[in-house]
């Protein structure tokens, strides 16, 4: 197969930058590892609705991010933040109003993150996409070898993959930077997500704004993550427990969340429709060992400049952890792609 600008990736920089090069009429192909596209985005369905399981915020004045949902005919609401917070404290003792800060002001796509996701697939030339393609090696030729042993040629390659999965394949010639490339942590790689979603949310009458922290856990941080029309309720909170224990005790981790719920929120926030622990330093095509131990903050993600032009950018990186601006965020993954097609165009 022969393409002029193969695209590695389908998460949601590979998926922009797809779109902005369809758009002006340029040869691409895109590859994507998993059997779906979205990368880290990625939703529990209940039903209709989509409960995010990767990044759910973006806020305002991230104007990428607003001209595509504008585009795309997809609105934004405002996280739910009114009511009071919870703290839990290590004997379980429950308090109001703590001074834990809510995300009050930042907004959440209408149909959760992967309306955003699957509006972009659907802009797609489906035959110019191919799932389940793992890359294995990269030559500067330029071409890439599937793990299934097919061969792609390009007159560019761009990779749209968190840089320590990057880091993993082979390159000919050998890449000098291979070392840079897995020092740059994956954003979200040493996470896990736990989501509950129920008939209603409930915890709004009692005056509860569904925002609560814990010095008990296992979850540290909780957050309301219903839809915009309220026509379910869901909470989702993240796992403070360190990567190995929760590969180890799955089922545990689970049950003592829904404790952890219910001593919170009562009851009824014990025995939810359904729910799901996503732990994304686990996650195939996603996370690596060294994503195990997460970073000490929000590292300050930019394009380091030894890769900003690598084989006479016949070799480009599109991702988040590498963005212009934003890095880390929804709006970061954005700023990568429109960097990559500004090159490329």
């Amino acid at each position: 197969m022969y393409t002029q600008t193969l695209i590695i990736g389908g998460g949601l920089s590979g998926l922009s930058l797809a779109h902005q090069l369809q758009k002006a009429g340029h040869d691409y192909h895109l590859v994507e590892a998993r059997g779906r596209l979205g990368g880290r985005i990625k939703s529990l369905i209940v039903d209709d609705i989509a409960v995010d399981l990767g990044p759910s915020w973006i806020w305002p004045g991230q104007d990428r991010v607003a001209a595509l949902l504008s585009e795309l005919d997809l609105g934004v609401f405002e996280q739910w933040s009114q009511g009071a917070s919870l703290l839990e404290q290590p004997n379980g003792e429950v308090v109001q109003n703590s001074g834990f800060m809510s995300m009050a002001g930042s907004l959440r796509v209408a149909g959760g993150t992967t309306a955003l996701t699957d509006a972009l697939v659907a802009q797609l030339d489906p035959s110019r996409i191919s799932l389940n393609a793992a890359v294995t090696q990269i030559s500067s030729a330029p071409n890439v070898i599937l793990a299934d042993g097919r061969t792609i040629t390009a007159e560019r390659i761009v990779l749209a993959v968190p840089p320590r999965i990057a880091a993993n394949l082979t390159y000919t010639p050998a890449l000098a930077q291979i070392n840079m490339l897995g020092h740059i942590p994956t954003w979200m790689g040493a996470h896990a997500k736990f989501v509950a979603v129920y008939d209603t949310p409930f915890w709004r009458d009692g005056g509860l704004s569904g925002d609560a922290s814990s010095r008990r856990g296992p979850m540290v941080e909780i957050h309301d993550a219903s839809p915009a029309d309220d026509t379910y309720g869901a909470l989702f909170g993240f796992v403070g427990l360190p990567a190995h224990v929760r590969a180890q005790a799955k089922d545990q981790v689970q049950d003592a969340a829904l404790a952890q719920l219910a001593n919170l929120f009562g009851e009824a926030a014990g025995k939810p429709l359904s729910y799901v622990l996503e732990d994304w330093s686990t996650a195939a095509f996603t996370a690596t060992a060294a994503d195990a131990t997460p970073p000490p903050g929000h590292p300050p993600y930019l394009m380091p400049k030894a890769l900003a032009h690598v084989w006479d950018d016949k070799l480009i990186f599109a991702v988040t952890e590498m963005a212009p601006d934003n890095g880390g965020l929804i709006e970061g993954a954005l700023a990568a792609a429109e960097h990559a097609a500004k090159k490329i165009l």
